[in-house]
């Protein structure tokens, strides 16, 4: 039986799917991908856009999804199509959120482009901290990602010095360090935040690769 194009799945297969699919049964997973798959599609088409193209991006993350929880239906909390749909709605907010993470970062790599090599004079320790570009929101978007997937080490000391502007002397007695120690660590910051920042921004940016501080 076909209902609006796909499949209609009665109570008695549903409740034979469910099983199936709480007992890992190869068969269950392939009634639930012929009974909802051109549904799921049209679904996510709706609200992605029908011309885009990650609709079937989308679509096959859900079924992913779904194979990787399927243990884990329960019948009493909603219908099969309901916890599949409920799956594809997550996996299509998770795509918003990474194109919008995207282009955030796109935006920024190109604004970046334009700044006349300012952040790479900042890095370098060659110049000050560029406080108007770092007050600027894509700036500010690219430098917190790259300081977050940094070592807390690294995080610390690219903070304390060129962001709060304490000089390498501070940071030593902190520290309990010589300065020579701090100016080998901030080399070793400065190098690991330059791979993660080319990383996020895809850019083709060569930033300076000296050891000053």
């Amino acid at each position: 039986m076909h209902r609006d194009g796909f499949r209609f799945m009665d109570e008695h297969l549903a409740r034979e799917v469910a099983r199936g699919l709480r007992e890992g049964r190869p068969d269950a997973w392939s009634a639930l991908y012929d009974a909802f798959a051109a549904r799921v599609w049209r679904g996510v088409a709706r609200l992605l856009g029908p011309g885009s193209a990650d609709v079937a991006d989308v679509v096959q993350e859900t079924m992913l999804a779904a194979a990787r929880s399927a243990r884990n239906y329960d019948a009493t909390r909603g219908t099969l199509w309901n916890w599949l749909w409920g799956i594809a709605r997550m996996e299509v907010a998770l795509h918003f959120r990474k194109q919008k993470r995207h282009d955030r970062l796109k935006g920024a790599g190109d604004w970046l482009a334009a700044s006349a090599g300012r952040l790479d004079r900042w890095l370098d320790g060659t110049d000050e901290a560029p406080t108007d570009l770092l007050e600027t929101a894509e700036l500010a978007q690219l430098v917190r990602l790259a300081l977050s997937e940094l070592t807390a080490e690294y995080e610390s000391l690219l903070t304390a010095k060129y962001l709060d502007g304490e000089p390498v002397e501070l940071i030593a007695a902190r520290e309990h360090c010589t300065k020579t120690a701090v100016r080998s660590k901030l080399a070793r910051a400065r190098e690991a935040f330059r791979e993660v920042f080319l990383r996020l921004t895809g850019d083709s940016l060569t930033l300076p690769r000296t050891e000053t501080c």
